[in-house]
């Protein structure tokens, strides 16, 4: 008896994503809003204690839950490097060539010798309308198509012939950017800064998360 294997696209949870929105299979929503950090290293004592009550504040003051995202790789140099072995053969002076010649070499050697890690903070603003949000055919603003695309998997997505179901994804969005509003003055008083992500910021996100070989490929294909 032959097994069906799924496709890995099966097991990604993403349904669709509109106007900055992202759109779950199972009809709930969520908002991602891109943060800064802070080196609590280098603040003073009183500082610290400041920024820590502040986001000690900001926790008890939440009514919803929320989760933060921290993801940390390798800083890849590569495309760096790339780039200045280019403008290296561009040129023409020879002093400015012995200038690039050696940055290179000190970079590789930083790199070499220490891990630098490049680290992406994302604060997940969840929500859960009352009647389950269905995705509708791609607009000028959603990508529900570009990004079944992206993972290699054609939109099956029905569209929306109710005008309530606009408006229930309207009303679901207003309350997720009520909470994003709440969640980043929050934060801001903390120092930290705070950017919702679009559409295509959501996709690119997305599909490095679900592709993360796709980089070496890329850098190996050069």
């Amino acid at each position: 008896m032959a097994i069906k294997s799924k496709a890995a696209q099966d097991f990604v949870p993403i349904k669709e994503i509109r106007d900055g929105v992202v759109i779950l299979k199972d009809g709930t929503m969520r908002m991602l809003l891109l943060a800064s950090s802070i080196n609590l290293a280098l603040k003073s004592n009183d500082e610290q204690a400041a920024i820590l009550m502040q986001f000690q504040s900001f926790l008890n003051s939440l009514e919803f839950s929320t989760q933060i995202f921290i993801q940390s790789r390798r800083l890849d140099t590569r495309p760096y490097i790339a780039r200045l072995e280019a403008r290296l053969q561009e040129e023409m002076n020879d002093l400015l060539k012995i200038q690039i010649r050696e940055y290179m070499n000190f970079i590789k050697t930083v790199t070499a010798s220490t891990n630098i890690m490049n680290k992406l903070f994302v604060i997940v603003v969840p929500y859960s309308p009352p009647k389950p949000v269905t995705a509708s055919a791609p607009s000028e603003k959603g990508v529900g198509g570009l990004l079944g695309g992206l993972l290699g998997k054609k939109s099956t997505a029905k569209p929306v012939a109710s005008q309530g179901m606009l408006e229930a994804f309207e009303e679901a969005r207003s309350q997720l950017e009520q909470r994003a509003g709440i969640i980043s003055q929050g934060l801001t008083r903390t120092g930290v800064r705070i950017v919702p992500l679009g559409t295509e910021e959501l996709t690119e996100l997305y599909y490095h998360l679900f592709n993360p070989g796709e980089e070496e490929k890329q850098i190996a294909a050069r």
